[in-house]
């Protein structure tokens, strides 16, 4: 089969396209017939060298869309280990849904991985309540642009959008956001207060820190809540990738603070979803019936072919996209 396998992380060239042998399904495992995959941060931190490190050689790609040979059936997986930048992938079942009729490949890719976190943050660490004000960060990207779908499906008023460009604000306030922000402002606390009627945001949802965070926590309303999904601030000049463990993405709050503003803060990581299989698929279920009736939409930026991985890489490293960004594991060119 063809794969883009990782050899070298941190070169220019560390994601070439080779021929492989295809992957032999474990226990509770089925081998996947793979159409589409998608291209997410960890795939960027694996090839820039950034731990933790999968043995070498490795074959990147934590999602995976096609067809489960053992029944013929239209799946999407998740791959915790990998192997999602290939024409096949062993999926765990566990791991794994089917998709109805009426949801297209791209959409069910893009549903199940960033879909569920972004669903994630709101309903289950956010706590979030119909009228209630959101604010979500990076909301052009992968996470934010169904974080802020979701979030106006619940009833959520107003919706504010932080996007770090021009181009990037008139996108999610296509989607739907009230207030559209730019998270370089200096102003941005102030920015969100007055977005929110003046009394602070309910519920935040953040994926980058730093700066960003810090305005989150001093602008919100009291019983706010600040979901941190992880710290990705933007990358160096270069145009690589920061390490997200960098001081970047430090943000310190005390409880002194917290107590007296009655705010709170929370994280969320979706593998806590991911090992509950009743969970993951009923949200999936949930979300799947959401697109279904035209409530939310993912949106596909790009879809390159294998041997372009490394342009789309660069791409997303340069915030350049909107949206996900996918990869067609069967174009030839």
């Amino acid at each position: 089969m063809r794969a883009v396998v990782l050899r070298r992380p941190g070169a220019a060239d560390a994601l070439r396209v080779e021929r492989i042998p295809e992957p032999s399904p474990g226990p509770g495992e089925s081998i996947i017939d793979v159409t589409l995959t998608g291209v997410n941060f960890d795939d960027l931190e694996r090839a820039a060298g950034i731990p933790p490190q999968p043995p070498l050689p490795a074959v990147l790609g934590v999602e995976a869309v096609g067809r489960r040979r053992a029944d013929g059936r239209r799946v999407v997986a998740l791959l915790r280990q990998g192997g999602g930048y290939a024409e096949v992938a062993a999926a765990r079942d566990a791991y794994t849904v089917e998709i109805p009729a009426g949801i297209d490949d791209a959409q069910a890719l893009g549903l199940f991985e960033q879909g569920v976190t972004a669903y994630g943050a709101l309903s289950l660490a956010g706590r979030l309540r119909a009228g209630e004000s959101v604010a979500v960060s990076a909301a052009a990207g992968g996470v934010g642009h169904l974080a802020v779908q979701l979030a106006v499906a619940a009833g959520a008023t107003p919706v504010i959008g932080l996007a770090s460009t021009a181009v990037k604000r008139q996108f999610v306030t296509r989607l739907g956001v009230d207030v559209a922000l730019d998270p370089a402002d200096p102003e941005l606390a102030d920015r969100l207060r007055a977005a929110a009627g003046g009394t602070g945001v309910d519920l935040f949802v953040d994926s980058v820190g730093g700066t960003v965070a810090r305005a989150a926590l001093a602008a919100l309303a009291p019983f706010g809540r600040l979901v941190c999904l992880g710290w990705r601030p933007p990358g160096p000049p270069d145009g690589g990738v920061r390490d997200p463990r960098t001081p970047a993405g430090v943000v310190a709050v005390t409880t002194a603070q917290l107590a007296q503003r009655s705010i709170g803060c929370a994280g969320f990581w979706m593998r806590h979803v991911v090992d509950d299989r009743s969970l993951l698929r009923g949200i999936a279920e949930r979300l799947f019936d959401l697109a279904a009736r035209g409530r939310v939409a993912v949106h596909v930026d790009r879809t390159v072919a294998l041997h372009e991985v490394g342009l789309a890489h660069a791409a997303v490293a340069a915030r350049a996209t909107k949206g996900k960004v996918l990869i067609d594991v069967r174009r030839e060119a």
